[in-house]
């Protein structure tokens, strides 16, 4: 029990370095997306893909020690959480207290990078709209304005400018 303790040790504590390094990546990634520069957020983007799927593989690791300990346990069958282990280890304060810090690290470096990424994705909503703003002023500026002729009824003709432009090709 007390390798299966020092392996989910390790691995949490691997976690918590991918996670903090994802929390870096959080605020270039902000800076990049306020500067507007697209090839820094493609670089942090697969930066970030890359420890994804290292956070993956060592998500699935601590799920099988996890199904080991519950076996070692005699909860087989049960989902076993790492605060249950907490709970279970009331004779080994030492291992107790390490998973404790552990596990403590990962919820405050998970919920900052929650945070992160939200307001990160209230910038690339706000982005996105001024990126529709800019569209739809180019195309309001191919457009030309309406005459003011009016027809003997005083009527507005609707007749519009016509918009000529220059061809380079002739």
């Amino acid at each position: 029990m007390a390798s299966l303790v020092e392996e989910l040790l390790v691995g949490m504590k691997k976690e918590d370095a991918c996670y903090t390094r994802l929390l870096e990546l959080s605020e270039n990634k902000r800076q990049a997306i306020i500067a507007g520069a697209v090839a820094d957020l493609e670089e942090v983007t697969a930066t970030e893909e890359s420890i994804s799927s290292d956070l993956k593989n060592l998500e699935n690791k601590r799920v099988s020690i996890l199904r080991d300990m519950a076996v070692v346990l005699g909860h087989d069958g049960e989902q076993l959480t790492v605060t249950n282990v907490i709970e279970q280890l009331d004779g080994q304060p030492k291992e107790q207290g390490d998973l404790t810090a552990a596990r403590d690290a990962l919820v405050d470096v998970a919920t900052r990078l929650q945070t992160a990424n939200a307001q990160n994705s209230v910038l690339l909503q706000q982005a996105l709209e001024m990126v529709e703003f800019d569209l739809t002023l180019f195309k309001s500026l191919k457009q030309a304005p309406e005459t003011a002729n009016y027809d003997k009824n005083a009527y507005n003709t609707g007749e519009l400018l016509g918009s000529s432009s220059f061809d380079t090709s002739q």
